[in-house]
């Protein structure tokens, strides 16, 4: 009995299709997705967010930082000290550096902390810096 497969007929004898190249091609457009593909990081907090009318949407965003109620801050899914904000900062910025920063910071923050993120940022070099809110 024969066995039957991908076969193409010509003048009578079966050949099989080869494969191989179909599977390169698919491997190299996987590899191309994987590389060009933005990868958002998240802050680790859910925060309640103000409210502001003239909200409008960042498609470009790199690093997410989260500000909690108690003044915590939150990059990456991690508490982070204040005085370490900007080595944070410079490290997630340069592995997306068209990206910018979003501070997701909790209504009932202290400006303070808000502050030393903004400073934090501007002193890493990042200028599209955005304040999270509610629309």
């Amino acid at each position: 009995m024969r066995r039957r497969s991908l076969t193409a007929a010509s003048n009578g004898d079966t050949k099989q299709l080869p494969l191989t190249p179909m599977l390169d091609v698919v491997f190299i457009l996987l590899i191309f997705f994987i590389v060009t593909a933005t990868f958002i990081k998240e802050a680790g907090i859910q925060v309640s967010r103000p409210e502001a009318a003239t909200a409008i949407s960042k498609p470009t965003v790199a690093v997410i930082i989260a500000v909690s109620e108690s003044g915590d801050i939150w990059i990456d899914k991690k508490r982070v000290d204040p005085a370490a904000v900007r080595a944070h900062i410079e490290r997630l910025h340069a592995e997306n550096p068209k990206g910018g920063i979003v501070i997701q910071a909790d209504r009932k923050s202290k400006y303070e902390v808000l502050k030393t993120v903004l400073d934090a940022s501007r002193a890493a070099g990042v200028t599209e810096v955005a304040v999270s809110t509610e629309s």
